[in-house]
């Protein structure tokens, strides 16, 4: 699975970073932020969530997870979580990386739910896309450079704006070459990241004090009602759902789930596109994929933002 690095938290400070999306350059500058905010000897054995969405939209998805890749051997006594974002999840299935389906199922009966959308979006059709994700095809296709109004610009290439990862392989946008480009390590990457991260005793400082909750962190967030249910769904990364809601969902995910209103749970998203803060409700993405804005983290337990843009003097 995707986690590298002891596995017990005690009193380290536990990073959560938001959506990436490509941009190596503002991944790299958050990083030596976050280092400068919360000192060395504490960066060096950090809990590192990744809430998800490495990919697509910026220009350097290849050096990206290149970079997370490094991080194990750079960094040994952190601990790193690489979660699945709706973007990864959709790369995944594009490049064959998915985990197969438990029970067998062709990933091809994912594709009725979305049917009439075929059209519009221009599925992928090409060379490997009978036994491809319903998700991976809409990743593959062609919007023709319409225009998307909920991000004021045209589309990258498919709905996912997935163009410019192609090009961060040297193949273009739609080539099933693809897949023979991205190398077996960072397929290994994208088939193993996890789709929930449970982590208990996660310090957090308020102004009653600093107290100790459970961490749950998911891509999107959870449903109102049923999170037990919902986290068993997660842990398993059952890949014949044709949409994962927790990791591509929108209204339905923003809230505290009621289950876990009256109890002492962190739960940290990403995905959504702005940062939010209520109560123990954690979104964490002020970039969205956009070139123009931030890449964010939340730092525990200091309830602190660290932006990419900060402009941090490191101590030496």
């Amino acid at each position: 699975m995707a986690e590298t690095g002891e596995a017990t938290s005690g009193d380290r400070a536990v990073l959560c970073i938001g959506d990436i999306h490509g941009y190596i350059s503002k991944l790299r500058s958050l990083w030596s932020n976050l280092e400068a905010v919360v000192g060395s000897d504490s960066f060096a054995t950090a809990l590192v969530i990744f809430l998800g969405d490495y990919c697509d939209r910026g220009p350097h998805t290849r050096e990206v997870i290149d970079f997370l890749l490094a991080l194990p051997s750079q960094y040994p006594l952190q601990r790193h979580v690489f979660l699945c974002g709706n973007h990864d999840f959709a790369f995944a299935a594009f490049v064959g990386a998915l985990p197969p389906p438990p029970d067998g199922s062709p990933l091809s009966a994912t594709w009725a739910e979305y049917a009439l959308n075929e059209e519009r979006e221009a599925w992928f059709k090409g060379k490997g896309h009978e036994a491809m994700h319903v998700q991976g095809r809409r990743w593959g296709g062609d919007m023709g450079g319409r225009f998307n109004p909920k991000k004021g610009m045209a589309y990258k290439g498919s709905i996912y704006d997935a163009g410019p990862t192609f090009e961060s392989y040297g193949v273009p946008h739609g080539s099933a070459d693809l897949a023979k480009a991205v190398p077996d390590t960072h397929k290994k990457f994208l088939c193993d990241l996890v789709w929930v991260h449970e982590e208990d005793n996660v310090l957090i400082d308020s102004p009653e004090g600093r107290t100790s909750c459970k961490l749950i962190a998911v891509h999107a967030g959870l449903e109102a009602k049923g999170v037990e249910e919902q986290l068993k769904l997660l842990r398993a990364r059952n890949t014949i759902l044709p949409k994962v809601e927790q990791l591509s969902g929108r209204l339905d995910v923003w809230e505290m789930p009621k289950d876990l209103s009256d109890k002492s749970t962190l739960v940290v998203s990403g995905h959504h596109g702005k940062i939010h803060i209520e109560g123990l409700r954690y979104i964490i993405d002020e970039c969205g994929g956009l070139e123009q804005l931030p890449i964010a983290a939340v730092v525990f337990p200091s309830d602190v933002i660290v932006r990419d843009t900060d402009q941090i003097v490191a101590k030496c």
